[in-house]
């Protein structure tokens, strides 16, 4: 019998694995996909680490987190700095003294901070939405140019009804500074992020193409303790009603005829003409000097049971659903929950670490 079962190889379920693994736990991983590290997985396209769930960039304000997975993969310098694109026209993002001059000719920090507080006046008290918190953030033109359309077909629903909570992920700048991130420490895999996952799983027995919910009474028996990452409604069959989520789907293109596809690694596509919400170039993470590209495009669409999740609604009904599923969760002793799915809630890879971290004083109890 295994000391622990962990249903996801992803980067959670690897970080709490690798853990589990030097205090001398047995550790049984499984994975219902035919691949680990789940949506931070890498495919090698003849020396291009294709980001094959949509682009991962590593960042971190917290050396301890740095040091830990530079411990798998040196990293090299990748700084993100995507541009937008609406109706042709380009953008730098994030919002900064870059942006501001493109939209309204503006040079000197106060001319923008004007502009932009003379724009932000039509919004009175605390913002109630999405489109009120961005505009008073930003003012009407760059919501308009940079935020809406752009939003609105990655959550298929107007602005106006999205929580203002979402858009505090959009850093604006008084500076000319294209780097998207403030952490100091970013970059890329070198190798991408396949071998990291790997790394942290060695040691432990990993067994792809496993559903755990389809074989549940025979690995229930295989171990101890269970940690879950899948979503925690579908463990539950659903009892209280499915979390929502929204969906992607992804179109990988290799480009035989260019080197060179779009400048960048990461281009927004602000505007609804477009179906897609960006294009991703991937050989630019690891400054690559193929004679060929791979191009990766996000099209958003509406989750539906059976279909992969990837962005949780946490709005007020889906977030008072998940209460229910934790505290059914919380009388399990031996079942616990963790990761994106498993918690109902959206995190970038640094805060994985760091709610992996968590989870192991957890179990160290």
């Amino acid at each position: 019998m295994y000391d622990y079962l962990i249903v996801g190889t992803g980067l959670y379920g690897a970080v709490v694995a690798d853990s589990l693994k030097r205090t001398g736990k047995s550790v049984l991983a499984i994975d219902r996909r035919g691949h680990i590290g789940g949506n931070c997985y890498t495919e090698n396209v003849d020396g291009i680490n294709v980001h094959k769930y949509g682009a991962h960039i590593f960042r971190t304000s917290r050396k301890d987190v740095w040091d830990y997975v530079r411990r798998f993969a040196d990293f090299n310098h990748f700084v993100n700095s995507p541009i937008a694109n609406y109706h042709g026209k380009i953008y730098n993002m994030p919002f900064n003294m870059n942006t501001f001059n493109r939209i309204w000719g503006v040079v000197t920090p106060d001319e923008a901070k004007a502009k932009i507080d003379e724009q932000r006046k039509e919004i009175v008290g605390e913002p109630r939405n999405l489109e009120e918190k961005a505009i008073s953030l930003v003012g009407r033109d760059v919501y308009e140019i940079l935020v809406r359309e752009y939003t609105e077909k990655q959550w298929g629903r107007p602005c106006s009804e999205l929580p203002a909570s979402i858009i505090r992920r959009l850093p604006v700048r008084l500076i000319y500074d294209n780097n998207y991130f403030n952490d100091p420490y970013q970059g890329i895999p070198i190798g991408g992020y396949t071998s990291i996952i790997k790394k942290m799983l060695d040691g432990c027995e990993v067994r792809l193409g496993v559903d755990f919910l389809k074989e549940a009474g025979t690995l229930r028996a295989q171990a101890k303790r269970i940690l879950y990452t899948g979503p925690i409604d579908e463990f539950y069959d659903f009892r209280f009603g499915p979390l929502e989520y929204r969906s992607l789907r992804f179109e990988h293109k290799r480009m035989d005829d260019t080197d060179n596809f779009q400048g960048v690694a990461v281009v927004n596509y602000t505007s609804k003409d477009e179906p897609y919400t960006r294009s991703i170039e991937h050989k630019h993470f690891e400054f690559g000097r193929q004679p060929f590209t791979v191009v990766s495009y996000e099209y958003p669409f509406e989750w539906s049971p059976g279909v992969e999740p990837y962005y949780p609604v946490n709005d007020e009904k889906n977030q008072s659903r998940y209460e229910q599923y934790r505290a059914l969760a919380d009388s399990d002793g031996q079942v616990f929950f963790g990761g994106r799915l498993g918690l109902y809630r959206y995190t970038d890879m640094q805060d994985t670490v760091i709610t992996a971290w968590q989870m192991m004083d957890r179990l160290n109890h």
